[in-house]
């Protein structure tokens, strides 16, 4: 799964650049990030070209308030269609989307009951940019129009394992990036391009503890502090 993540960025044209967007579309709310949570707007390129901040939880369109049932985070790739809120979505380009990041959170689990959650922060290529494959909706809620997305999962690859089954859809590059949003590649050709991103290209490491708390924010969280006995943890 993925319930936290980061995107540090803080220079929007290197952003616009990377994913091929107008730089003033990049909203500054969603720069300079260490610890993304659930409800936040994210940052996601929502056609070629576009970028816009998306609220981080898919609404379904039956919805008539905010947070009066699932909002889901993530979705299973290998289970879209079997689903009435995410088959219509993969099936139609201009539903998905790319999550743009460098990294993301996952928690191992205690030996002890009342043990602490260890939390270890991935990354790709060095802690390049990349983009998760999401999908995406906009609709009324009350009186609002609100933009949501979910971030799609597949299988772990052999670093994230230890720690979770599961792990984002890392896209593989620029050209699996532009296929998720062609609307010239169907549901079967998107889907295809939800696999499990080589182990070779992704490196993990232990994180602060403090990124255990939503809301917590800064460069310190990317860092094990002295004295917590989590430094010498490796995968």
């Amino acid at each position: 799964m993925c319930g936290r993540y980061t995107a540090t960025q803080v220079n929007p044209a290197l952003i616009a650049d990377r994913f091929g967007v107008r730089e003033e579309a990049v909203p500054g709310e969603t720069l300079g990030r260490f610890n993304v949570c659930p409800t936040e707007p994210v940052l996601a390129v929502t056609a070629p070209g576009e970028a816009q901040a998306l609220r981080w939880g898919l609404i379904p369109p039956w919805a008539r308030k905010l947070r009066a049932g699932p909002e889901p985070i993530n979705a299973r790739a290998e289970s879209l269609r079997a689903k009435k809120l995410f088959a219509p979505l993969i099936e139609d380009a201009r539903h998905r989307c790319l999550v743009v990041a460098d990294g993301w959170y996952e928690w191992l689990r205690p030996e002890t009951p009342k043990g602490r959650r260890v939390p270890f922060r991935y990354t790709v290529d060095d802690g390049g940019l990349f983009a998760f494959a999401g999908l995406w909706r906009a609709g009324r809620v009350g009186d609002e129009r609100i933009a949501s997305v979910t971030v799609l999962t597949t299988a772990a690859n052999a670093v994230c394992a230890p720690v979770h089954d599961r792990m984002p859809c890392v896209l593989a590059g620029p050209d699996a990036e532009a296929a998720w949003l062609s609307g010239d590649v169907d549901a079967d050709g998107a889907l295809d391009l939800l696999r499990s991103l080589d182990a070779d290209r992704t490196a993990a490491a232990p994180a602060n503890p403090a990124v255990n708390k939503a809301g917590v924010e800064g460069p310190e969280l990317l860092v094990v502090p002295p004295g917590t006995g989590q430094a010498q943890l490796t995968l």
